[in-house]
């Protein structure tokens, strides 16, 4: 599967009005999957996270052609103060997210977190995480892992917590156990990372 993740920053009070819109844009497309519409909760503020989902990469491709030669892209042209689309491949081994309908897994609290890696670096990440993350996930889900096409090398995943108290006893449940991180793994890291907490807004199909 491949992966687009588009950053909108917004107007303070439009985020209602931009995700409707999100909504319909989306479902104009000839093909794609909306997935996700998060708006920003902790982290840069502001901001609305589109998540879509594709069956190849020329699909991808099509739509960014679509959305670049739009007159309002994601229907917010008149709306969005920056627009930021970055696309992605998922991890090979890892399932395709799914709508909270498909999948079951739900927040409402998201974070999706962004680690540059060095050189080298891509394809090792990838293994530790397919060897590491099965027992990880037995604690929270993982909503999706995949790593950036376009810009500097970098990987982005997504895990899934029922409110913030949750997120912080898990992650520190994870590390007293010993399982997380993946051994070896922050070793092909760079220092750029960043972590958002996100909600979904009333469109979203990740609830």
């Amino acid at each position: 599967m491949y992966y687009e993740l588009a950053t909108l920053t917004l107007p303070f009070g439009t985020a209602a009005q931009a995700a409707s819109r999100v909504e319909a844009f989306c479902k104009e497309a000839p093909q794609g999957e909306l997935l996700a519409c998060w708006f920003s909760d902790i982290g840069v503020l502001n901001q609305m996270l589109v998540l879509r989902g594709f069956a190849t990469l020329e699909q991808l491709q099509a739509e960014r052609l679509r959305v670049q030669a739009s007159d309002s892209p994601y229907g917010c042209g008149d709306l969005y103060q920056a627009l930021v689309m970055d696309s992605y491949r998922g991890f090979p081994w890892k399932a395709p997210a799914r709508p909270t309908a498909a999948s079951g897994i739900s927040g409402p609290v998201y974070e999706i977190r962004t680690y540059g890696i060095k050189p080298g670096g891509v394809e090792p990440t990838i293994a530790l995480w397919e060897q590491y993350l099965p027992a990880r996930e037995k604690l929270s889900p993982c909503v999706l892992a995949m790593v950036a096409l376009d810009g500097e090398p970098r990987f982005t995943n997504i895990w899934a917590y029922p409110n913030l108290n949750a997120r912080s006893q898990l992650r520190a449940d994870a590390v007293a156990q010993g399982i997380w991180p993946p051994k070896g793994g922050p070793a092909h890291l760079s220092t750029r990372m960043v972590s958002t907490i996100a909600l979904p807004t009333a469109v979203s199909p990740m609830k």
